[in-house]
């Protein structure tokens, strides 16, 4: 069963505080109440929030100061509470990083729609960047006995030793390690390579993929790294152990 929504509310006052906590948990949400900051972090401590509904106006640690700790520390959401006339407290919260405001007094039934907005945007954005960094190749690519290091330009075996290589050499291994289990053409693997003075019909991708293979697999003959697809081109398999 799937974890609820975990928000805590933050204000001075108990009446409102309460009667926000019971509201929001009606509506299907973990709640936990914190009336300033110190019980803030003790919540914290014990349990990260998806969101946090933030008075602003508090004795002690204000709601700007608790924003700013939160978004330096914390990836949650943040709604903050604000008088009806406290233009510039909504502009600076903001400008800190608060994901939306409502001002006091309110109607729950605003507050609600504003929480769900926000914590839709998160989740959007969650997918987005788990979506990069599915796509985003890992600094050291393993390739049969050896690793390529993007950032570095470099091939290692796996017990350390550098293996020299020609920049087109990692150009080529660099296109294989960002399109893994994907089928590349020669065309498709000397344009990725930068390669501007080949003639289509000569087979010199052949040769430079013969030699990388004597470097990287355990047996050339029988290459388990970059495999050759008749017809199509040649394939990049990461190993699975």
């Amino acid at each position: 069963m799937p974890e609820k929504t975990h928000i805590i509310v933050v204000d001075d006052e108990p009446d409102l505080r309460e009667m926000v906590g019971e509201y929001l948990v009606e509506q299907g949400f973990d709640v936990s109440l914190a009336k300033n900051g110190q019980e803030l972090r003790a919540v914290l401590s014990k349990r990260l929030a998806d969101l946090v509904v933030l008075d602003i106006n508090m004795p002690g640690e204000d709601g700007l100061t608790l924003a700013r700790y939160l978004r330096e520390h914390y990836a949650t959401g943040i709604v903050m509470l604000t008088a009806a006339g406290d233009v510039i407290d909504r502009i600076v919260g903001l400008e800190i990083g608060a994901d939306d405001y409502v001002a006091k007094p309110f109607d729950p039934r605003e507050l609600l729609a504003r929480i769900k907005s926000v914590l839709r945007r998160l989740e959007q954005k969650s997918k987005k960047q788990d979506a990069l960094e599915a796509e985003k190749p890992a600094n050291a690519v393993r390739f049969g006995k050896c690793v390529l290091n993007l950032e570095a330009h470099t091939l290692h075996t796996l017990d350390g030793k550098e293996v020299p290589i020609t920049s087109m050499e990692f150009d080529l291994l660099k296109a294989f390690a960002t399109h893994p289990n994907r089928v590349l053409s020669r065309d498709q693997l000397l344009n990725m390579a930068h390669n501007r003075d080949w003639d289509p019909f000569d087979r010199s991708i052949d040769i430079r993929i013969n030699r990388i293979r004597r470097k990287v697999e355990y047996d050339a003959a029988k290459p388990q790294a970059i495999k050759t697809v008749r017809g199509a081109g040649y394939v990049f398999k990461p190993p699975t152990d």
